[in-house]
Order: structure tokens, then sequence, then C-alpha cells
């Protein structure tokens, strides 16, 4: 509050009411109001009350339920990192024994390894079915030089 003199009149800034006066008939005024008013006001206050500790004590249980949801996530996505990266291991060293064991005349064979023939099981959007029937052509009757 900051107190200072105008006119030769001594005031209190504040929040509340600035004159004695007004303070006084404030407090009649909530005197005078009938007890049901009284009563509802203090009920309402309590309900408030009880709401906001509800509120705060589900907010909590969610942001622990959200911790532990994307803890398990985490777990989740590493277990399946990991799982991807061993297969990723195990075909690489695959492809490369079999890179060794390269004989003339085999190469459609191993084009024919490498590609997905089954249409179900492409991810792709492009039509490849062209490419798929020249690659089995091929594979059945290789050109001749």
């Amino acid at each position: 509050a900051v107190d200072g003199v105008v006119n030769g009149d001594v005031y209190q800034e504040s929040n509340g009411p600035t004159d004695c006066y007004a303070a006084i008939s404030q407090v009649d005024r909530l005197q005078s109001e009938p007890e049901s008013i009284r009563k509802w006001r203090e009920e309402q206050k309590e309900r408030l009350e009880q709401l906001d500790t509800n509120s705060r004590k589900q907010e909590a249980e969610w942001k622990e339920k959200a911790i532990k949801e994307l803890e398990e996530w985490y777990a989740r996505q590493d277990e399946k990192l990991e799982k991807t990266k061993a297969s990723n291991r195990a075909a690489e060293e695959a492809f490369v024994n079999d890179a060794e064991e390269v004989f003339p005349g085999t190469e459609w064979e191993r084009v024919a390894q490498l590609c997905d023939f089954n249409p179900k099981s492409s991810k792709q959007a492009k039509d490849v079915s062209r490419m798929r029937s020249v690659l089995i052509s091929l594979k059945q009757a290789p050109l001749v030089r």
C-alpha cells in the first residue's frame, strides 16, 4: 500500500475500500445478507475447493500414467530397433556370403533372389508387373550372346 497526502487529507492506496465508512458498510452488507445465502456461499466455496482438489489429483494421476506409457513406448521402440539391427546384420552377412560365391551364368538367379516377386507382399505404390514379367522371362530363357 502507498500512503499519501492530497489537499491535507490522508489516504491509503490499497485493493480494498479506501475509507473506513466503506469498509464498515461492506461488513454491514455481509452481515445483513440472509442466512440461506451465506450458507449457500460457504457450501459453494467448499464444493469448489473439493472440485479443485479432485482435478489436481486427477491431473497428477494422468501425468503418472502418461509417463509410464511413454517409458513403455520407448522400451518397445528400443526392442524393435534391436530386432531390426539383428535381422539387418544377419541379412548383410548372408548377402556377403552369397556375393563371394559368384559363378558365371548364375547372374539372373541372383537377381531373381534379390527381387520380391510376390505382388501381395510388395509395399511399393508403383506398378512393377512389366519388370517382373521381363525378369521371369529372362530367367526362363536367358539371352544368348
